[in-house]
């Protein structure tokens, strides 16, 4: 088993392809220029990192599954993520990207709203594929960025640096905007079996046994990510899938106290929640009434 390299800083992957590091906390690489070239190796990310693959050299796998690029496809990475990396021999890796520590962030605007770039966990078959304007666009950020790097460190660098590295990303985000909506109708499709799995899910009394219906079930059944099938969703309809979840429960829940004998806590049970009192809250805050008062009313 070969080992996993432990990537806790830029310089150590400017070493993997015998790159030079011009700043410790953030580089820009081109691997068209790699002097050493590794063909088969795995990395725990500690730092993020953010790729424009201009040609296919090889395959990445993410957990057990084959990242889906082709030329000109952007692939994003996070600290905490494990990637696998086997390198066509035949072929030069030719990828433009960049890498930053968190700690190059950290305190900036940037570090607070790290969380709203949700395509860092992204996983297979859910890669960004770019037009040629957006190929410019993203290796133009790109130069701006290695450009501040190259400079002399002074009191403006950290907040410069950040700041062109959030511009890069929000161009990101508008390109994956652009293809949910390009794959509307395969989009469309993952909803319409998110609707069935949901039902289906309350048909068969699967809350009894697994609890409440999670996000990461569904987006598992459907083969994407969480955050990738979030975003799906929300592009789709304007809610989240957690959403979606709670107008189901309490859906159900209003059918089982008007067309049922049972009590508030066999209901709260058969939907999944641990604790009536759970139940209870959650309906009140949707509906306005506790159970037992929706009961009563509609009895009138």
């Amino acid at each position: 088993m070969k080992d996993i390299i432990n990537l806790d800083s830029v310089d150590k992957y400017n070493k993997l392809f015998g790159l030079e590091t011009f700043h410790p906390l953030v580089s820009v690489v081109d691997l068209s220029k790699a002097t050493d070239i590794p063909e088969d190796f795995t990395i725990n990310y500690g730092i993020y990192a953010l790729f424009l693959k201009q040609v296919k050299c090889g395959d990445i796998r993410y957990g057990r599954k084959i990242y889906d690029y082709q030329e000109g496809t952007v692939t994003s990475f996070a600290p905490g993520q494990v990637v696998s990396t086997t390198l066509d021999k035949t072929v030069k890796p030719a990828a433009l990207g960049v890498l930053f520590h968190p700690d190059l962030i950290a305190g900036t605007s940037l570090g607070r709203e790290i969380r709203r770039y949700t395509f860092f966990s992204y996983n297979s078959s859910e890669a960004l594929h770019l037009s040629e304007d957006e190929r410019n666009i993203f290796t133009d950020c790109l130069s701006k960025i290695d450009a501040e790097i190259r400079r002399p460190i002074d009191k403006h660098s950290k907040r410069l640096i950040s700041r062109n590295i959030g511009l890069l990303l929000d161009y990101c985000l508008r390109f994956y905007e652009r293809q949910f909506t390009t794959r509307s109708a395969a989009n469309r499709d993952i909803l319409g079996r998110f609707e069935d799995l949901l039902a289906e899910y309350f048909r068969n009394g699967k809350p009894a046994n697994l609890g409440l219906p999670t996000v990461k079930y569904f987006a598992d059944k459907v083969c994407l990510s969480p955050n990738y099938f979030g975003d799906l969703i929300k592009k789709e309809t304007g809610k989240t899938p957690q959403e979606y979840i709670q107008c189901k429960i309490i859906d159900t829940a209003k059918d089982q106290i008007l067309y049922t004998d049972k009590t508030v806590s066999q209901i709260a049970f058969d939907l999944g929640f641990q604790y009536s009192q759970h139940f209870i809250r959650v309906f009140k805050k949707k509906v306005g009434q506790t159970p037992l008062e929706y009961r009563k009313c509609s009895n009138l």
